[in-house]
């Protein structure tokens, strides 16, 4: 994970996820799972189709196709994969933003945790798992910066139902 709470691309995004509805988070979390970090996961294990599966699996609950319990079980037997990928931490990292990122939907603090492993598996990703910390931390600030926007850009103005998170950090 890179980011700290107190970061300032990590407040604003705080206070953006703060404003809007389980569902607008999860929506925005697997979109954002989807097209940033499951690609650096495929590039690790491009034949398997867990991680592809439990983004549908989110959706498809989102959408109200699959229960609350059925997305539970694929979650749990997700969170196995990336125990496997320690030679690879772009990979992992990668791995567990999509995991969290679909948990969203249950945990709505997720919302904010994906983007954790998310700015590590850029950083990752883009440097190496070798990279100072100084150059690390500035990806994910970078990262961070593009997390926030495109939450901007799906946000609710407004919204009547905001998830009701109490970050305790």
């Amino acid at each position: 994970m890179l980011g700290r709470p107190e970061d300032e691309g990590v407040v604003v995004l705080m206070r953006l996820i703060e404003t809007q509805s389980r569902t607008t988070l999860a929506r925005w979390a697997a979109g954002c799972a989807r097209e940033r970090y499951l690609p650096v996961y495929r590039r690790a294990c491009p034949e398997d189709t867990a991680l592809p599966g439990l983004l549908e699996a989110a959706e498809s609950h989102l959408e109200g196709r699959l229960s609350r319990k059925e997305l539970q079980a694929a979650l749990r037997a997700a969170r196995e994969i990336p125990k496997g990928l320690e030679r690879d931490p772009a990979a992992q990292a990668a791995a567990r933003a999509v995991i969290t990122a679909c948990g969203v939907a249950q945990t709505p603090t997720n919302a904010l945790g994906f983007t954790f492993y998310g700015a590590a598996a850029a950083a990752y990703d883009r440097l190496g798992p070798e990279a100072s910390e100084e150059a690390c931390d500035a990806v994910a600030a970078e990262e961070f910066a593009a997390l926030a926007a495109w939450l901007r850009a799906v946000w609710v103005p407004d919204e009547t139902n905001p998830a009701g998170i109490d970050w305790n950090c």
